[in-house]
């Protein structure tokens, strides 16, 4: 047992051996390290003449390895030439003046080598094995450098060292991938250093790093250190603009309406004019034309809510205005509490807050009592019990509180004629509730249930609508395409103390409406009515008796009817489940005055000379918008999901990236496919023609830039090449103002430069960029912009960003429902903002129109399309916001505008 060897022996002495291996190596490391930092030592403490110090760029004698100070540094600026070891840390001084014109940390590289290895990291943090080497800044740290000349040898070449210098050098380059790995620096801002500026030197030289303020700024997301240079004429950042930007936004226009999954959404007001909602808006909608004309009109909006509105109701006097909201979350994920508001449509001031707290997840549906002048609002929530509850609105009191069902609730509305009596409907159920007492007395008011008995009639699986006739009795559409007629039977003195005293309601008649669904029950002023079917998507109009007097079909494009209101005449609103809003009546047919698309959006490009925009999303349409008109254009269905788009400078074409790697190109007049191209198999994020339309750049999923080169009508195109060297998908990218470069961003914060004319190489010095002029700024990383970022940022908060035309503000879109208005250049950190709410979702991409007059923001999930109107300093509008700093982002906020 002495003498036996234990199974894992082995290994453990092979890994003993290793690790022996690595000590020696390292610290033969070492002994070179320190004879490097002692021959820079013996090499500072040389006497230089003042002359060679008189100008700059004159190059160091050939026999001489001394390094000068950097060229245009100040005289007081002391930098540091950091070197460490393994274990050790030593720091030598190097004044500017005077100073040694020239320094070498180990053996002198080739003049014709690589200044930097080709492992160098990224902007962004990332790392790329290709492209050419980076030197030091230039004109600011740019050390001295021998001139270079093609009819001369070169000095100390691989060639010509030494076999015994050899290993050395091996030795010393490795010494320095190790040492570069620990570099820190000295100041807060330049921190991580992670692309650190390099004195000349190849491989086998020893690299100094300058780590000086006032040439680069380093942010951090995710603990990821992203260097970003100062260009050149920027002495100081504070010179650079502070406080808000003097233009505001103001709401110009919505596009979309919520008719896909929500019911309560259209009403016509006393005025005129139509309220509907979307997202966290109320729209006040004013038709302009005649009943089946064109739309035009204007449109008012009510902003007061913090989250997505879910229903509506209209006060009997047609002027106040019940909205309710759902929970949403902040912007650190914690629940918010769901509220109702009644505010008044004339001056859209809010009047009531209702229910603060006592709702949960959102209001699903409510109702204004009208046999008492509108004195009551009953509320049904979503919480999993669906609490019904009564409220005084000109206190907002709780009255009365009772658990309704655990089936969902659809629909709730009183008793024109008896406001004790309400009606509830949803999955299976119609409910008959008596309310009594409790008025003036908080919460001691009764609420009884008397459960709908279906008897012979089939029990439908939902019931989502009904309506009160004069007569008294109660009309219910359901599922099965029926409208049941409920009339009053004599009370029920057998079960005293629920609802025995009062009359109930018993099935009357059944008829035959629709094929599927009904969804919507409209009572007209003459006394008949109206019923929106769902499958068949007719609209019928019925008489006494239910018989069916006039119908209209609505197009197939619109979908199904969602809510039905009666204008002025014979003229009707109609939403639908396709998100449009129609104008018409029964004899005319209808013609949409709103439309909008139906899933969540990302794709946003604004036409180069016209106020028009093209949108696309997950529902796979492609729309033009008209920004005069506020109105679709036209619209093509894509087949599959449309991520970003991009015009043509001569807004001919437009180009449209897919899901799938396919980017198709359309005619804008004709829309027509003029080029289908397929690049990989990942989707495509971002497409971008150059300023000059010459070519055409689509960033991947996969992580590469394809270029194009484009036809002057931008018709047909040719690969011309593709930009290798993203460790991420791409997420941002945007063209040079001479259309040669291209400036990109990826998923793992990368901050990358490509030169496009060149052949599509990757810039490998950064530094040389910083002076570079964009045509557009729609990156979201970058020195300009950086200080759009909230304080502990995970890289998510921000999907958009947008440079106006005329330089002067950037608009953003990040992921807290919110856009944000900064000045440009936006370099400081925690730059204030003006911060705009009004979206229910994520902002997913904002563009400014061509002459700066107005910007277009979208909405993720809530499938909104926003126009906001440019004001300038000064001019007319409401007041601007309260300036916020950017981690302040509670949708919450009482600094929206």
């Amino acid at each position: 047992m002495d003498g036996a060897a234990g199974p894992g022996d082995g290994p453990a002495r092979e890994a003993l051996q290793s690790l022996s291996r690595r000590l020696r190596v390292q610290e033969q490391e070492m002994e070179l390290v320190k004879a490097a930092l002692a021959e820079a030592l013996r090499l500072l403490r040389l006497q230089v003449p003042p002359s060679s110090l008189q100008e700059s760029g004159t190059p160091a004698p050939p026999g001489d390895s001394n390094l000068a100070a950097p060229p245009g540094l100040p005289p007081t600026c002391t930098p540091s030439l950091v070197s460490r070891g393994t274990q050790t840390e030593t720091e030598v001084e190097l004044k500017s003046s005077p100073g040694p014109p020239g320094l070498s940390n180990g053996p002198p590289a080739p003049q014709g080598a690589s200044e930097e290895p080709s492992g160098t990291q990224s902007e962004g943090g990332g790392s790329s094995s290709s492209g050419a080497g980076s030197p030091g800044p230039p004109g600011i740290l740019r050390p001295l450098q021998p001139p270079q000349r093609a009819d001369t040898p070169r000095r100390n070449s691989s060639s010509s060292s030494s076999p015994s210098e050899r290993p050395r050098q091996k030795l010393s380059r490795k010494a320095v991938s190790s040492a570069n790995l620990l570099v820190r620096s000295g100041s807060t801002e330049s921190r991580g250093g992670k692309d650190p500026l390099s004195s000349p030197g190849g491989p086998g030289s020893r690299r100094s790093n300058y780590n000086l303020e006032g040439i680069s700024v380093k942010m951090f997301l995710r603990g990821r250190p992203i260097t970003m240079y100062i260009p050149s004429g920027i002495r100081s950042l504070e010179e650079l603009p502070s406080g808000p930007p003097p233009e505001t936004l103001s709401l110009d226009w919505v596009y979309g309406y919520r008719g896909r999954d929500s019911r309560s959404n259209l009403f016509v007001l006393r005025s005129g004019e139509v309220v509907y909602f979307i997202a966290c808006v109320v729209v006040l909608y004013r038709p302009g034309g005649g009943p089946g004309g064109p739309g035009g009109g204007g449109q008012r909006h009510y902003r007061g809510h913090t989250d997505c509105v879910r229903c509506l109701a209209v006060h009997p006097d047609g002027v106040r205005v019940a909205s309710g909201q759902t929970a949403g979350v902040d912007k650190d994920g914690k629940p918010l509490q769901p509220v109702v508001h009644i505010w008044d449509s004339e001056t859209l001031l809010k009047l009531q807050e209702i229910g603060l707290g006592a709702f949960e997840r959102g209001v699903g549906a409510l109702a204004f009592s009208a046999a008492d002048q509108g004195a009551f609002l009953c509320v049904v929530d979503d919480s999993n019990e669906h609490m019904l509850s009564v409220w005084d609105c000109s206190r907002g009191m709780k009255l009365a509180e009772i658990k309704s069902t655990n089936d969902s609730v659809l629909a709730v509305g009183f008793n024109p004629r008896d406001s004790s009596c309400i009606v509830t409907s949803g999955k299976s159920h119609v409910h008959f509730w008596n309310w009594s007492g409790g008025v003036g007395a908080p919460g001691n008011g009764t609420l009884t249930r008397k459960q709908g008995v279906f008897g012979k009639y089939k029990k439908p699986k939902f019931i989502p609508c009904f309506v009160f006739l004069p007569d008294g009795d109660i009309l219910t559409g359901d599922s099965e395409g029926n409208i049941l007629t409920w009339g009053r039977s004599p009370s029920d003195s057998k079960t005293p103390g629920r609802g025995g005293a009062k009359e109930t309601y018993g099935i009357v008649a059944q008829a035959h409406a629709h094929e599927g669904s009904i969804f919507a029950l409209c009572l007209r002023r003459d006394g008949t009515v109206l019923s929106g079917g769902g499958r068949d998507r007719r609209l019928v109009q019925w008489g006494p008796g239910l018989v069916a007097l006039q119908e209209a079909e609505i197009p197939e494009h619109f979908g199904a009817v969602r809510a039905i209101a009666e204008g002025p005449g014979s003229e009707l609103l109609v939403g639908t489940t396709k998100n449009a809003l129609l104008r018409g009546d029964l004899a005319q047919g209808f013609s949409p005055v709103i439309q909008g698309h139906t899933d969540e959006l990302w794709g946003l490009c604004t036409h180069p000379s016209q106020n028009r925009f093209l949108t696309c999303g997950h529902d796979r349409q492609l729309c033009l918008w008209d920004g005069e008109s506020h109105a679709l254009a036209w619209s093509i269905d894509l087949k599959e999901t449309g991520l970003c788009a991009d015009f043509h400078p001569s807004g001919a074409v437009v180009a449209v990236g897919l899901n799938t790697g396919r980017w198709l190109v359309l005619d804008t007049e004709t829309r027509e496919i003029v080029s289908d191209v397929i690049d990989g198999n990942e989707q495509l994020s971002v497409v971008r023609y150059s300023p000059d339309g010459l070519y055409l750049a689509i960033g991947s999923h996969d992580n590469v830039i394809y270029i194009y080169s484009v036809s002057s009508d931008g018709a047909k195109s040719s690969r011309f090449g593709r930009c290798m060297g993203h460790s991420s998908f791409i997420t941002h990218l945007d063209w040079s103002k001479d259309g040669n470069f291209i400036m990109s961003n990826s998923g793992d914060y990368e901050i990358l430069y490509w030169d496009v004319a060149g052949g599509c190489k990757q810039l490998k010095n950064r530094y040389e960029s910083r002076d570079r002029e964009w045509a557009t700024y729609t990156c979201v990383l970058g020195f300009h912009v950086y200080g759009v970022w909230p304080d502990g940022s995970d890289g998510t908060d921000i999907n958009s960003l947008c440079r106006s035309h005329n330089e002067r503000v950037v608009a953003v879109a990040d992921d807290f429902c919110k856009v944000h208005l900064f000045q440009y250049p936006c370099a400081r950190a925690k730059a204030p903002s003006r911060m705009y709410g009004g979206h229910g979702s994520h902002v997913t991409s904002v563009r400014f129109t061509y002459d700066d007059s107005h910007l277009v923001s979208l909405g993720g999930k809530d499938a909104s399309i926003f126009q906001w109107r440019m004001l300038g300093a000064g001019g007319a509008g409401p007041a601007p916001a309260t300036p916020s700093r950017t981690p302040s982002l509670s949708p919450a906020s009482s600094l929206d505008v």
